[in-house]
């Protein structure tokens, strides 16, 4: 019978772009792949649980950092900025995971019928032993993508499942507050879907809060406790975590890029660009597609 780590490995073959990742037809699913050990990568994540079936990742978080590796399954509860990088991956043995971005309205229906659990720590990063019964559903998920046609039909009750398992974990609380609908998750939630649809507009701190149903006194220190970071701190890692993949991935040049994620200054964006990823955008730009070209 296939096993999880065979199917993400035969899906990843088939879809991954050069990048390593294969999203696929099921939203919010998809599987990575590297052949190689990686540079290291900035991103500010979704709220997500990301299934580690061979190799090793190193995860930094504010001052920590967690290494998980095959049979463990990480779990980001916040949109919180993280460096990660793959360093156990060979061509004979690629790191391979799936990865599944959580959903909020799934976890709040399933939560309001599951009985209440102790409140955990605020800790955004963990990892935890990969579930039996999580790895059976996330195996049925991928057999699925091998039937198309049945992909827009039964996908639904899988992904739901998929969340059960989680919510009936160890971690499970933490999960939970992903859900409430007027929670402090919930509300910052709310502004960090707009800064990510307009991150390259001046938002007003004001329009934020408002977003969130706060005051913008309010919206500050309850944004700062999820994310780590103050509203503007986020938008400019977005702005230049974009710009780099712009750089890479489409061959823009750098003032190109710091112009189309809203830098007015070329040699500001330089410097924020610099002061994030340890070098200047050209030259990170051709580190990061030589890696790429190397693995």
């Amino acid at each position: 019978m296939t096993s999880l780590r065979d199917a993400i490995q035969h899906y990843t073959d088939a879809h991954a772009g050069p990048d390593g990742v294969a999203p696929s037809p099921i939203p919010g699913l998809s599987t990575v792949r590297a052949c190689a050990p990686s540079g290291l990568l900035h991103a500010i994540p979704r709220p997500l649980a990301c299934l580690v079936l061979q190799g090793t990742k190193h995860v930094v978080f504010g001052n920590r950092g967690v290494d998980f590796q095959a049979g463990d399954s990480l779990l980001i509860t916040a949109d919180v900025p993280t460096v990660s990088q793959v360093t156990r991956a060979s061509l004979a043995e690629p790191y391979l995971a799936l990865v599944l971005e959580l959903d909020p309205a799934i976890i709040a229906d399933l939560a309001s019928q599951m009985r209440p659990e102790a409140e955990e720590d605020d800790i955004p990063v963990r990892f935890e032993r990969t579930d039996d019964d999580v790895a059976a559903v996330a195996l049925r998920l991928m057999r699925l993508l091998e039937r198309p046609d049945a992909v827009p039909i039964l996908h639904a009750p899988l992904v739901r499942e998929l969340h059960y398992w989680l919510l009936a974990g160890r971690h499970g609380a933490a999960i939970r507050r992903l859900g409430g609908q007027d929670s402090r998750a919930r509300r910052v939630a709310r502004a960090v879907a707009l800064l990510r649809a307009e991150f390259a507009q001046a938002l007003p701190v004001e329009r934020l809060a408002a977003a969130a149903g706060m005051s913008p006194s309010s919206f500050h220190q309850h944004f700062r406790a999820a994310t780590s970071l103050s509203p503007l701190q986020f938008q400019k890692q977005l702005r230049l975590i974009e710009a780099r993949r712009l750089m890479v991935a489409m061959g823009m040049n750098a003032s190109g890029a710091a112009f189309a994620v809203g830098y007015e200054s070329v040699p500001q964006f330089t410097r924020d660009y610099a002061r994030l990823f340890g070098q200047p955008p050209v030259r990170d730009a051709k580190a990061v597609r030589s890696r790429a070209l190397a693995a």
